[in-house]
């Protein structure tokens, strides 16, 4: 066994079990308080939720309270493993949610919404989730296979009257997008004139795709990859997301792609791009390699090769894209104006407030904050300059107070300006304040 799975396996099943405990909001340390938090007392609240259904946000917890949702069948690098294998994981994801963000998050991970073969049952699971709208205020699909997590987001979305997200395309697109702008920022290059190469065209690599050219990207100028290759015009059995990439190229191969691009995304297998393969990219060349636990390609073989900027889903390289910078302060916003949707405008809302927290000046109290937790970077110089934008930093830190408050005010005010959310926020200045003093004080 070696050290790390020695040290998780301690971490998780140290007493008591699990890594989420439920803690009272309100007293109840009498007979009075016992008759307020529960009969008779929590009649009238129930009563007044009966006859005026919106005050069910005033009156529970269910407007600071996320579902986190999945089925197991694509947990992490570790595949279908199932709803009970995957509980690990979904603990994790609320463990973030509250402490990054303040959100109370609860793990759902649900059986019998599976086909004979074990795959996603999109119908099933569509109805199953469907039935939580009442008791929560968003929901984060998590881990769910592709092609069947389109189908099961896009139908919730429109079904339900809270926010849907899942995780594993929007979020890695989000972050990722971030520290492409920042990158070509530092390359000196727009992001209309790039031609981007991806590898994988999974849930998480289409979102990328689609979300970059969003941001201004240009259909005509990506190559997609998967396990058979470049998705051309001459491949059949294409799914429908598949197909919208389906380009007519006389490249086959990873290598035949790469060639000239500028922009390499990796969401696929470890060790697919060669150093070879980097030093036939454009002058400037951003890699971002983020399969886990190995990348694509390591950072010292991309720089090595030419590549200009890398980064990469581990935590031990500079540049990690990691999913919580996103959905934390994106779901803090949506919940705080009580937002139906989490839309493409806000998505894009928080990809730039992400990139403009390491494009702008730096405090002297934030930096010292980043050099206590990343002290390794810090002996780099990552966090040294007024405004610390460099090739090693183009994507802000998990633990830079500033992520989470300045998110939530981008998601926030991108739903106010596009109609999705139910209650409006005049001062954005003030609740950015206000978001990082609750996070800041609610000691865990």
């Amino acid at each position: 066994m070696d050290e790390l799975t020695r040290q998780a396996l301690e971490y998780h099943a140290r007493k008591p079990y699990g890594k989420l405990a439920v803690v009272p909001s309100k007293p109840c340390r009498n007979s009075d308080e016992l008759s307020l938090a529960y009969t008779p007392g929590v009649a009238k609240p129930c009563l007044e939720i009966k006859e005026k259904p919106e005050t069910v946000w005033q009156y529970t917890g269910r407007g600071n309270t996320v579902a986190v949702v999945s089925d197991g069948t694509a947990v992490l690098g570790l595949g279908n493993i199932g709803p009970e294998a995957g509980m690990p994981v979904m603990e994790g994801k609320c463990v973030l949610f509250k402490h990054f963000a303040g959100i109370d998050a609860v793990p759902l991970c649900l059986g019998s919404c599976r086909d004979a073969e074990g795959r996603t049952d999109a119908a099933k699971l569509i109805t199953a989730v469907e039935t939580l709208n009442p008791s929560f205020g968003g929901i984060n699909l998590e881990d769910i296979a592709a092609p069947a997590c389109f189908e099961v987001e896009s139908t919730l979305k429109k079904r339900m009257s809270i926010p849907v997200f899942h995780d594993d395309q929007h979020g890695t697109a989000v972050v990722s997008l971030s520290g492409i702008l920042n990158a070509l920022k530092v390359v000196g290059k727009k992001i209309e004139d790039c031609r981007f190469v991806l590898s994988g065209a999974g849930a998480a690599g289409l979102a990328c795709a689609e979300f970059y050219i969003m941001a201004g990207a240009k259909r005509e100028n990506f190559l997609v990859c998967d396990s058979r290759g470049v998705i051309h015009s001459g491949r059949t059995g294409l799914t429908p997301q598949r197909q919208l990439f389906a380009v007519d190229t006389p490249c086959r191969t990873l290598a035949d792609a790469v060639r000239g691009a500028d922009v390499f995304v990796g969401v696929s297998a470890a060790g697919v791009l060669t150093a070879e393969m980097v030093a036939t990219m454009a002058p400037g060349a951003i890699v971002f390699a983020m399969a886990n636990p190995t990348p694509e390609i390591f950072p010292d073989q991309a720089i090595a090769a030419g590549a200009a900027v890398v980064g990469t889903g581990r935590s031990d390289f500079c540049n990690q894209v990691n999913n919580v910078l996103g959905f934390p302060g994106i779901f803090r916003g949506a919940l705080d104006v009580r937002a139906t949707d989490i839309n493409d405008a806000m998505t894009l809302a928080a990809s730039r407030a992400l990139a403009a927290i390491v494009d702008q000046p730096m405090p002297d109290d934030i930096r010292a904050q980043l050099e206590a937790a990343y002290p390794e970077e810090a002996r780099q110089g990552v966090f040294a300059g007024e405004v610390p934008l460099k090739a090693g930093f183009v994507i802000p830190k998990p633990f830079d107070p500033r992520v989470v408050p300045q998110v939530a005010r981008a998601v926030a005010e991108a739903a106010m300006a596009t109609g999705v959310a139910q209650v409006r926020i005049d001062d954005l200045d003030a609740y950015e304040r206000e978001v990082s003093a609750r996070i800041a004080n609610q000691g865990c």
